[in-house]
């Protein structure tokens, strides 16, 4: 899952361009069809961002307390899933925001991971987590606009899929469909970003892309090697515009955005891909728009410590104490 926002919109532009996805193998029998041309207009949007495993458990539980609290969000008209928000997204729609937060609450603990660079931690360490944006500043230095991150980011993570074991793939696709109540995707319109590991070229997926959920939830969420769909390859769909993607709510009357990482970006402010200015635009075009970011009193289960399976529990309460604090104040913006 994304540890990091990342951009795409380049040129000073808000959106990213649009394209279609790395073409598949001959021989293939579910082509992988980029949504972004049908992305459906509603009346409610609802946007869940990026935020590894703390990140996921923290939507999870703002969405509970909403819900505990009498307003329903999952509802929306359309629901825009990037990395560990597109897991979320998944999540709720094939299970209750109480019965998602209750798995959370009383999961077998987990033991923290390793705080020094050891041999243990694997996916859950914060040393990856460090090692991530270590690479990630690099790149970005590197880079001239988001376009080219992309292409970087991609041709990075092709390189350590490369240098992988070749279950790797299997592995993160069993992990994933593990955290789904259900393989199928909703009858509701739900977006899950993700970006062509090849070209950088932005991906969004929807039920109509011929590739199952679990497959496109395991594809935004891959941000340390190229998962592979048929023909195709891709990356961590938190590399498309940003940890939210706040952009593809376009068209809708209220959008609601639930960011794990507060809206922050690595990014120079002039790529455009920061969180605040897509909600600028948003509002710029008629949309009403709100956010909610981790309190000052959560901010520490996140970044670093994104990936710590141990501190899901307490992001998830944190959540929720927000959702239960906001329901009154977001019920007549949303119903």
């Amino acid at each position: 899952m994304n540890t990091t926002p990342s951009p795409v919109p380049h040129g000073g532009s808000t959106s990213p361009e649009r394209g279609t996805s790395h073409a598949p193998t001959p021989g293939q029998n579910k082509p992988q069809v980029d949504a972004t041309g049908r992305v459906p207009h509603g009346e409610r949007a609802l946007v869940l961002g990026g935020g590894g495993s703390t990140g996921n458990a923290w939507l999870i539980g703002v969405v509970a307390g909403l819900y505990e609290a009498g307003l329903d969000v999952t509802g929306a008209d359309l629901t825009i899933g990037t990395s560990a928000g597109s897991t979320a997204a998944a999540q709720l729609a094939g299970a209750t925001p109480t019965e998602m937060l209750d798995a959370i609450l009383t999961a077998a603990p987990q033991q923290p991971p390793a705080r020094s660079g050891g041999s243990s931690g694997g996916r859950g360490s914060v040393r990856p987590v460090s090692d991530h944006l270590e690479r990630m500043t690099a790149l970005i230095a590197a880079a001239e606009d988001a376009a080219d991150l992309r292409r970087r980011m991609g041709a990075a993570a092709l390189e350590r899929e490369d240098a992988a074991d070749s279950s790797q793939q299997e592995r993160w696709r069993a992990t994933v469909a593990a955290r789904l109540p259900s393989r199928h995707w909703p009858e509701r319109p739900l977006l899950i970003t993700a970006v062509d590991a090849c070209t950088g070229v932005p991906v969004v997926f929807d039920r109509h892309s011929g590739i199952d959920l679990v497959d496109a939830v395991a594809a935004s969420c891959s941000s340390g090697f190229a998962y592979g769909i048929g023909g195709g390859r891709y990356i961590d769909g938190g590399y498309r515009a940003n940890a939210e993607n706040a952009d593809l709510a376009a068209g809708c009357a209220r959008v609601l955005v639930l960011s794990p990482f507060g809206g922050r970006s690595l990014h120079p402010k002039e790529w455009g891909t920061h969180l605040s200015t897509q909600v600028d635009d948003l509002r710029a075009h008629g949309s009403r728009v709100e956010t909610i970011f981790p309190d000052a009193d959560s901010e520490h289960l996140f970044g670093a410590h994104a990936m710590d399976l141990s501190l899901r529990p307490a992001a998830a309460r944190a959540g929720q104490r927000q959702g239960l604090a906001r329901a009154e104040q977001l019920a007549e913006f949303w119903r």
